[in-house]
């Protein structure tokens, strides 16, 4: 059963060829609840881990496996098991929101982070803490951030993947949401790039916000108390 028998690509038309838009029933359904700016922390917590899960059943379709035997209780059958770890990369502070959902599918999967703020004045991606491996050649990663708005730090997070021997083609971006501008940034920025999302919105606005989005899902997951890193001198 492909993608679009299964329900999971998105039938809607847009202009990004590399972008696949998940359109479940019930990822439109919790992604309502999710918008909803009624919805308490708890619950919004609970339908990030859910959406995270149904986009990674599609973002994750082409993974390699490796044929293997298993004993039943009643004899060896054949099985497949996964060829490599697959590693998940969430983009600090809001990514960390999707992380249960991956989990979900992929226990095995192995965890690194990447800290990037945006300044609210350039709206650039300012990286502030990197934990990966010294080498990523050969590994498949899933670059994960609720909101793909300017793109900035999406774009920032690839970039220091690469630079770590990451592939194009083994990387995937994850997103909840995203805007035309961002999913055009990373286009431009890394043309073969594979993204997901459940939803391609409007536009940004004057402070890089998506509409109609969802507000700040950083402060949502967390709190406002764990707000921007604060800027401090090299040392």
């Amino acid at each position: 059963m492909t993608h679009a028998e299964a329900g999971l690509k998105s039938g809607t038309p847009h202009a990004f060829a590399n972008l696949t838009l998940v359109e479940h029933p019930l990822v439109q359904d919790k992604l309502g609840r999710l918008r909803d700016a009624a919805t308490p922390d708890k619950e919004f917590r609970e339908l990030c881990t859910e959406l995270a899960t149904l986009v990674a059943f599609p973002a994750t379709a082409d993974l390699e496996t490796t044929e293997t035997t298993v004993a039943t209780p009643l004899d060896w059958c054949p099985a497949q098991k996964l060829t490599r770890v697959p590693l998940l990369v969430p983009i600090l502070r809001a990514g960390l929101g999707l992380v249960p959902g991956f989990h979900a599918l992929m226990p095995q999967a192995h965890v690194a982070h990447i800290g990037v703020y945006r300044d609210p004045d350039t709206l650039e991606a300012v990286p502030y803490y990197l934990n990966l491996p010294d080498d990523l050649r050969g590994r498949r990663a899933f670059v994960l951030d609720p909101m793909l708005a300017t793109g900035a730090s999406a774009v920032a997070a690839v970039n220091l993947l690469v630079e770590r021997g990451a592939a194009i083609e083994d990387l995937r971006l994850i997103a909840l949401i995203a805007a035309p501008e961002g999913v055009s940034r990373v286009c431009a920025a890394h043309p073969s790039l594979k993204m997901f999302s459940c939803a391609l919105d409007k536009h940004l606005n004057s402070h890089g916000y998506i509409i109609p989005g969802l507000g700040d899902a950083g402060d949502r997951l967390f709190g406002r108390g764990a707000g921007r890193v604060p800027q401090t001198r090299a040392r």
